[in-house]
Order: C-alpha cells, then structure tokens, then sequence
C-alpha cells in the first residue's frame, strides 16, 4: 500500500469538514432539480383528469368508517375526493347477482352492474323492482335516452365541427385556457367538441393525442402553423390528428360566447307597466304557521299565490285548504305529488303547476316565481314588483359558478336514476347526448310567462322533449331542466344570473350526506338563519335579492321577528302581541290521512290519560278526567327553548283538554373526573339533525323500533387538548350491546354517538355510560318504552311476544370495560327483571309504561277549552284561550287577520 504524504494529509484533514458540507450542498441541489422538473411536468399535465372523479365514492367510505366507529378527528374535503384509476377499473369490471328468488318476473335483459343490482335487491315493492329492471335495460340498449339534440339558441355563423387549423400552444399562454382533460382512450375530434359544447364553449382543441381544451376566444391568426405540426394520431380516431408537441388543432363547436345579461335597474325617465307575480309556494312538513306567516309578508291583492302542497302532507293541505274561501287570489292545486329530495317529481310537480296556472283564465301574470316554507322576504313585495317589471319577459335562474364537467360529477348528472316507493335509486352510468350546453346552480327560480309556456306545453319541441328524457331519471332535475333548456333554446339571451335569494351556506354542516335515506348519493343542504347570521340579510340591501332560505321557527324564530320588523322599519312591535315569543308545531292530528301512527306517542298518551290526575295541583289524584280521544299532538317552543309537548284529548262529555309534558333528564356523573367540567350536555334522542346539530324528537319518545343516540355537547374553550371517549349501550337486561367512539376537542364540541342496535330494541331502561381511559365520566339513563300500539291498533298478544321481546346483541362486545359493567350478580337481577317484563300483556304491560312514563316524564300543566268540566272530580282547569302555553292560545303573528283595503296586505305589528 503507498501511504500519502504527510503534507497531503494534514491538508486533508483541514479541510474535511468543507468537503463534507459541499458534498450535502450538491445532493440537496440535485435534489431539488429532479423535484423542480417533476413538479413542472405535472403542472403541465395539471387540471383535472375527469374520468378518475369518483368524489362519492369517498364520501361513502368516509360514512362506512364513521358508522363503524372510526375516529376522523380532521373531515375530509369531498370535493377533493379522488380514487385511483387500479382502484375504479377493478370496482367496474366486478360483477353483481340479483336476488331472482325475490322477483316476480324475468328482467329483459341480463343486469350485472353493481348500482343496479343493488337498487333491484334493496327495492321492496315487485313493481319497484320492475320498473329498475326495464330502465335498466332500456339505458344499457341505447334505448332510454336521446344520442344528440339540437339547440335553437343563435350560433351566430359557428358551425359545429369546423376545423379552424392547426396553432401553436404555448406552455405559460394556452390559446385555449377554459377547461383541460386529458383521455388516453378516447380522445378525438369529434370527442373534444362534445366535451366542450357541452361544457358551453364555443372553441375546442386537442393535442399532444390525448389532451382537449376547451375555450371562449378564437385563437389569434398569428398563432397559426403548418397542418403539418399538427400530427398526433388519436387514441378514439386514429382517422383523424390530434395535434402534436404544443401544436393544437383547433375546431369550432357550434356555439356561440355566452354572457348572462345584466338585470336593469333603472327605469330612465321610461313609463314601465306593472306585472303580476304567481308566487308557487311547494310546501312540506307540519309547519302551518310559518306559511300563514309568510303569506302575511308576501300576500297583495294585484298578485297570485298557487300552493302545491306535498301528497303526503295531508294535515297541511287541510289546514291550508280555507284559504281558498276568503282570499280570491289563493289557490291549492289538487293534483299532487310526493316532492322527495332530490326527486324526479320536483320538476313533474312544477311543470304540472305552471301548465295548471298557463290554464286559469282568470289569473293574468307576467311571472312565476317558486318559494318553500323555508323561505322569506328580504324586501318588500312593492321593491320585487318594481324589479320584475324592469326586466319584463328576462328569466331568473342561478348557475353553479364552477366548471360543468366537475359540476355534472358533483351533481350525477352522468348517472341514471329511478324514482319509486318514494326514493331515488341510482342504476348506473350515462352519457348525456351530444350537442347541449349542460347547465344547473339552485333550483329556485322566477321565470317569464313566455319561457313557461314553452317548458310547460305537454306537446314540447324536440329540445324540451328530449331534455325531459333525460331529467325524468335525474337526481336533481330542477336543478339543471330550466337552467339547460334556457341556454339551448331561443331564450338562451334572457339569461339572468340570479335567482332573487340569498341562501345560508355552511358546507361543513350541511354537506353530510343527510338524505342517505332517500337517494342513492350524497346531497348538501343550506342551513337554518339564526341571529348570528343577521349581518347576511343587511348584505342584500344594496343587492337584487328578495329571499333568503332557509328560516325554521322550530329551530331559531328571533331570525324571524328581526327580520318581520326590519322589513316594517321598525325596531319593536307598534303594538303588543300576544305570544310574541312563542311557536307550535303540530306533531300528530287524528284526522291526518295516508299517515302511520307513531305507536310511541299513542302508548305515552294512555300513560298521560291515567295518570294525569296524579300530577295537577288542582284535580283529585283519585279521580278520572274522562280523557279518551287523542285528537292533537304539539311541540312548543318559547324564546327558541323547547318547553312541552302538548297532548290535546277529548273527554267523554266532548270537551278538550290540553296536557303539557316533558321529558326528564337522568344523568349522573363522575365529579372526580377533571373531563367532566367539560361536559354541557348529554342526552339520548332520536331523529338527529346533522346540520343543525339538534335532535328534532324533543319528547325523547323512543320505542322498540327508534333509532336511539347520544347527543353530546362539550365545552372545550378552556383546552387544546382532544379527547377519545367511548360510550357503552347497555341493556335493560345488563348486557353490553355497543361501543361507540368519538373524539372531542374545540372543533368537535357538538355531535352525536350513534350506535348498532338490532330492531326491535328491548324495551325497558338503558344506559349510556362515558368512559376516558378506562374511567367512568357519565351515565344517561333513558327510556325504550314497550307498546301498547302496533301500526295505530291496541297490540295483540303476538305482536307484543316479537315487538316487545326485542332483539339479542349482534355480536358479545369484549373491551376493557368491566370495571364499570355491572357485576355478575347484578347482571343477573336484571336479566330476570328484563324477561318478567317482555311477558307482560294487558293490564300488567300498561303498568308497566307507566313506570316509565312517570320516571323519566312529567307531566306540567294542563288546561280545558271551556269551564264547563262538572265532573265528579271537581276539577278547576285554567282556560287554555287564557295561557300562555295551548295550543288554544291565541298567536296573532301567525293569524291571517283583516285585509289592510289601502295597501291590499295583511299588517303584521
């Protein structure tokens, strides 16, 4: 071995540490080259690859976690949500078997796909599973939908088609800078052109073989080269080129440049004719005093209001119904429709109501103009009328503001959809025909009485035809139809961007796939206005917005009076009213038709008949009121707080009597524990509303067939830190039947635990206990109360022995919880508690209930509609007319009082 030279050494010694740090210099240097370069190749195939979107697919697996007890401390984004394409291609070559068992009859064809299988194995009726069968087919054969349409919207000179030549691309300056996808299958010409027709451009370029732009401006001449730089050869038409290395071939797509008009809003010294607004309200629910109060905000004598209301909502409809009598202008179609989310008969429903109003001879409008329940004014009627007729024969419509390729995924516009036993069933994939700019946004809308009478007629051209091909099996068909049809036709310049509402947005909340339970797909909905958002509705002051959505009493009425007042000019009420503060809204009504009985208000009211006496200061505790017809059922609300729910009876000699009840909380907790400080409230309930972080069973009547949860609220102000606790179900019988995780911390302070129980649940008294770490935090005592009435009858023995007996734990939950389980040997007290009680029949089975009943309810106050009691008992009921409390009460802001001759109106203050 030759050894270096001293000197050579030492030198390197010294300099060592220099050699080192130049070394890291460099591979960091090349480092972040090879990451530049990757970085900008990417960005040069940047935009969205649209045949991986599959946002939904995600959101699913994001509820299946969730529901099976996954902590997500951090939500994920689903408009973000991307599957890999390994991933779709092997979901889309799996195959699927139908239950054919389950049917009836023999489908036309053979189905295999996953969406439509499931949707045939989930439907109930045979006539459901028919109706998906022969769709199904019928879209597989090419048979269900339109391949092209012809719009009749002018072109101006475009041509579809037409090949403008061959340009040169820029990297940082694209010539078309619209949309960009990139398609290595099926890119072409003639593929690139319907993509960007359809997403309402007039210019569309492939290059590079498998990219296609999409743009608003005619390249440049300049830009112009040979048609021999364009020589890519296409993966859908190997015919035909597709540009080349930033080279496009550029063709014409047979549209012209949109623009949205712009509304007038000056009347410049120009006589404007009045118009007449025909205002649809499309209603749902129960809330009958919410419409009665809106109609006071909007009713004029020279306008029109047409009332659909749901077929379903048979207590609606008939309290409605009187109106027709006392005010010539008001009107309730009779031809109704079951208005589901999402559903197809949304825009039946509305096409049927407007050809109705096209019809009334003697109604003469100039507008129609579509509200819900859930909607209020913002301005005044006068200000609208002002508006609308500054803008004579324009339409009013909303669009979505995001580019129409992400728009139709987001929307499932490429998917098919059957609508039957009142759910929307996704069967499959589609494509939407070429030649129509898609277009959609809100589904509120106020349109022209001439684009009515063109979208309404039942004999459309071929436009309307085929777009109502196409949206009688389309998620959200009001959404898009009016939107579509008023791009593509010969109104396509009536177009104004806005649909007169301002709507309350919250994302977070209101995009949680609520309507699971009606749709095969993921649904967003705005949330309820409370004083926290007034500053929302002072923004539309200065702006051309009418309405604002959504308002519920039952969820925050201060909103509402602020805005009655704001919309008067004044601060406070003129004079005082009555009940100011207060809100009923019905429950249950006896003469309600087509509508199951809720079992588990019928049992709670029998408790209540009996043992009403027992609770009223001035009634003998002995004595029979003589309740027996349940005729009401109310939930009533004051300052916003629910007080009661209120049980309206009829006794033997046909007077009414009202009962106010509430529930009672039984919550123990572990003072101990340093994370019980934290705690605000926990209660178990049912009918969870996600978005407005409430539950809407206020009674907290739950049954063997409920869907029982934990609604927490946390106070985390005080702390950064998060928290893993877990919430053990136990049976009345002591057995553990789940074991729910959730995390909390300042973001997650408000949700709710729901666990897996098998239906029917065993009745009796469950526990949710808390525990962190082992430690017990809480225990919620709540009720399942046994029935005493099956489907709206007195139970019979055998019903009683299957719905009473409830169901066995699906699983035996093991975990480290036995500290805090009952011991053996209580275990077993209560397992033989629990089985006397499910034999219980007749007089012993309503003993019972009433246990319950008087353990975790009360029972506050009660009144009569007259004086006139004389019974044995002596009873001295106050007046129900006379509280602050019934029903009975009067509720002046929610009363269509004297018709102001003046002004045509109603006064409100």
């Amino acid at each position: 071995m030759v050894k270096g030279s001293p000197k050579n050494n030492k030198w390197m010694r010294r300099y060592r540490s220099f050699f080192v740090i130049g070394i890291v210099i460099l591979c960091s240097q090349i480092y972040l080259a090879m990451r530049f370069f990757a970085l900008n190749k990417n960005v040069e195939t940047q935009e969205v690859k649209w045949e991986q979107w599959s946002f939904e697919n995600d959101i699913e697996q994001d509820i299946e976690s969730n529901s099976a007890g996954k902590i997500k401390p951090e939500s994920v984004d689903e408009e973000e949500a991307v599957v890999s394409q390994k991933n779709k291609k092997a979901k889309a070559n799996q195959t699927y078997s139908l239950h054919y068992d389950d049917l009836n009859f023999t489908p036309p064809c053979k189905i295999s796909t996953k969406d439509a299988v499931s949707a045939i194995n989930r439907a109930k009726t045979q006539y459901c599973k028919q109706l998906i069968s022969n769709i199904t087919c019928l879209s597989s054969e090419g048979k269900l939908y339109p391949k092209e349409l012809k719009g009749t919207c002018p072109s101006k000179g475009h041509i579809t088609g037409k090949e403008l030549g061959c340009f040169k691309d820029e990297k940082n300056f694209r010539l078309l800078s619209g949309y960009f996808g990139i398609n290595k299958k099926s890119n072409s010409p003639h593929y690139c052109i319907k993509l960007c027709l359809q997403s309402g451009f007039p210019y569309a370029g492939v290059e590079y073989s498998n990219e296609c732009f999409c743009g608003t401006e005619i390249p440049p001449l300049s830009s112009k080269i040979p048609d021999s730089s364009c020589n890519s050869k296409c993966p859908g038409d190997p015919h035909s080129t597709c540009g080349g290395y930033y080279a496009i071939n550029i063709f014409q797509t047979g549209i012209s440049k949109f623009v949205a008009q712009i509304a007038n809003t000056e009347v410049n010294n120009v006589t404007v004719k009045p118009v007449k607004i025909v205002f649809l309200l499309t209603l749902n629910g129960r809330a009958v005093r919410q419409v009665r109060r809106l109609l006071k905000l909007l009713y004029n004598k020279n306008h029109y209001y047409y009332i659909h209301v749901d077929v379903r909502q048979d207590y609606l409809y008939r309290e409605l119904l009187p109106l027709e009598k006392s005010l010539p202008n008001v009107r309730l179609t009779r031809k109704r429709f079951a208005t589901i989310w999402g559903g197809a008969s949304l825009l039946e429903m509305l096409r049927s109501c407007m050809w109705e109003l096209l019809n009334r001879e003697d109604w003469s409008w100039d507008f129609v103009l579509n509200i819900s329940e859930s909607d209020l004014p913002v301005k005044k009627v006068g200000q609208l009328t002002e508006f609308l007729a500054l803008n004579r024969d324009r339409n009013f419509v909303k669009s979505h503001g995001r580019e129409v390729q992400r728009f139709i995924q987001k929307q499932g516009l490429d998917k098919t959809f059957v609508e039957c036993e009142t759910r929307m069933w996704r069967i499959g994939d589609r494509m939407l025909p070429f030649g129509i700019q898609v277009d959609g946004g809100s589904d509120w809308i106020a349109l022209s009485r001439k684009f009515v009478e063109y979208v309404s007629n039942p004999e459309p051209d071929d436009l309307i035809s085929g777009l109502l091909k196409i949206f009688k099996h389309t998620l959200l068909p009001a959404e898009s139809f009016f939107h579509t049809a008023l791009r593509n036709s010969m109104f396509c310049d009536t177009y104004i961007d806005n649909n007169l509402h301002v709507t309350n947005w919250k994302r977070k909340l209101g995009c949680k796939c609520q309507y699971k339970h009606v749709v095969d797909w993921c649904g967003c909905s705005p949330n309820d206005f409370r004083l926290e958002d007034w500053p929302r509705i002072l923004n539309t002051l200065t702006r051309q917005l009418y309405f604002a959505r959504k308002f519920e009493p039952i969820i925050n009425q201060a909103i509402i009076l602020k805005l009655e007042l704001w919309l008067h000019d004044l601060e406070e009420p003129s004079r005082e009213v009555r009940n100011m503060h207060g809100y009923w809204q019905s429950i249950y009504h006896n003469n309600d038709l087509g509508v199951v009985a809720d079992d588990g208000i019928f049992t709670l009211s029998n408790s209540i008949k009996r043992h009403v006496a027992n609770s009223l200061p001035n009634v003998n505790s002995s004595c029979d009121l003589g309740l027996s017809k349940l005729l009401e059922v109310h939930s009533y609300h004051y300052n916003d707080s629910y007080k009661y729910t209120l049980f309206k009876f009829m006794d033997k000699k046909k007077n009414i009597i009202e009962i106010a009840v509430r529930p009672l909380s039984k919550i123990s907790v572990n003072k101990s524990s340093n994370l019980v400080a934290h705690i605000e409230s926990l209660t178990v309930s049912s009918e969870y509303d996600q978005k407005e972080q409430i539950s809407r069973n206020f009674l907290r009547s739950l049954s063997p067939y409920s869907e029982p949860l934990l609604v927490y609220n946390f106070n985390m102000q005080h702390t950064t830190k998060g928290y893993n606790i877990t919430s053990l179900w136990i049976s009345p019988s002591g057995q553990l039947y789940d074991a729910v995780e959730f995390f909390v911390d300042e973001t997650t302070q408000i949700g709710h635990a729901r666990p897996v129980l098998k239906q029917p649940i065993l009745p009796g008294v469950w526990k949710v206990k808390l525990v962190h770490k082992n430690n017990l935090l809480a225990t919620v005592r709540f009720p399942i109360i046994p029935l005493e009435y099956y489907l709206g009858l007195s139970i019979k023995d055998h019903q009683a022995e299957i719905v009473n007996g409830g169901s066995k734990p699906n699983k035996e939950m093991k975990g480290s919880y036995q500290k805090v389980m009952p011991t053996d040997s209580e275990r077993l007290n209560l397992e033989l508690q629990s089985n006397e009680n499910v034999q219980k029949r007749g007089v012993a089975l309503a003993k019972w209930v009433d246990r319950l009943y008087l353990e975790f309810f009360q029972t506050e106050k009660a009144c009569a509609r007259t004086r006139d009691l004389t019974d044995a008992c002596s009873a001295k009921l106050d007046v129900c007319i006379g509280t602050d409390w019934s029903s009975l009460s009067p509720d002046p802001k929610s009363i269509l009082g004297v018709l102001n001759q003046s002004t045509g109106s109603f006064d409100i203050w």
